[in-house]
């Protein structure tokens, strides 16, 4: 994998790269495996650049875990280049391998789409989802662009509950994994800090809301509206409603600044059709 720049002062090749978040760290792996490119010939970090030269930092190739199978089951692209790859998951399909879902989740089917593509790049998770929940997921190409996607993301659900949600709400309850219990997660005292904010986008005999993570703790929308009195419709887990075969939860939209380019991006996954009867948006 290949990023691309133009020097806009005369500075050292080093003090570029530090300076468009390539850390000292980062540049060792370079420097051992990858390669700097000055105007197309290969250069040390000591360099002089002066401005308009073209700067190319090849990344070090990165090897896929052994532990997964490519799969070739169909995968929906909402957004790909150099840097990224965003896809839509279908409920029902894990994000990663797991002791009950071992084989044909959703990093193994974008393996397989980099493969078939001769791409260079491995997959590497930025956002998860529950298996039985819709949406946007985003994988980045290198360990790199993953390391610059943290926190760098504002993710937006839409979600039916049980019950008429006030009209607008933020849910500040801390999150623990409950005793005994290797799924599950209750809200507590002595959990880690977990943040939600919500707009009822419609309120009756249940609501739909648009919902913000501020916090990304494991099951937090189903645990904290469920901490409130308003388990998500389908969700057997953390509620009795069994109108739906799943919980009605979908990841609608991400927005962030392209780790690469800092173009602001807002990718977001169409309503799936099992959810269209109880969120007719």
């Amino acid at each position: 994998m290949k990023l691309n720049y133009y020097a806009t002062a005369a500075m050292t090749l080093k003090s570029f790269l530090l300076q468009n978040n390539i850390s000292k760290k980062s540049l060792s792996a370079i420097k051992q495996n990858g390669a700097l490119l000055v105007n197309g010939t290969v250069r040390t970090v000591r360099a002089e650049l002066r401005p308009g030269d073209a700067v190319t930092v090849v990344l070090p190739p990165e090897t896929p875990s052994a532990s997964l199978t490519p799969s070739a089951e169909p995968l929906t692209i909402l957004y790909e280049d150099a840097a990224l790859c965003i896809v839509n998951k279908p409920a029902g399909v894990s994000t990663m391998p797991s002791q009950l879902h071992p084989h044909d989740s959703l990093v193994e089917r974008v393996l397989y789409h980099f493969i078939r593509r001769e791409e260079r790049g491995i997959p590497h998770i930025v956002t998860r989802l529950d298996r039985q929940t819709s949406g946007v997921v985003i994988f980045a190409k290198h360990q790199l662009i993953h390391h610059w996607m943290t926190g760098r993301i504002d993710k937006r659900y839409l979600c039916a509950v049980a019950g008429r949600l006030p009209s607008s709400g933020t849910i500040d309850l801390p999150i623990r994994r409950k005793a005994a219990s290797i799924i599950e997660r209750v809200t507590a005292p002595d959990g880690k800090s977990a943040l939600t904010s919500y707009l009822a986008l419609h309120r009756g005999d249940y609501s739909i809301a648009l919902v913000r993570l501020h916090t990304g703790r494991t099951h937090q929308i189903r645990v904290h509206f469920k901490a409130i009195g308003h388990p998500l419709l389908g969700d057997t887990l953390y509620g009795e409603d069994t109108r739906l075969p799943r919980q009605a939860l979908h990841a609608f939209q991400v927005a962030f600044s392209h780790p690469v380019t800092g173009e602001a991006l807002a990718i977001q996954a169409p309503l799936p059709y099992d959810l269209s009867f109880v969120i007719p948006i």
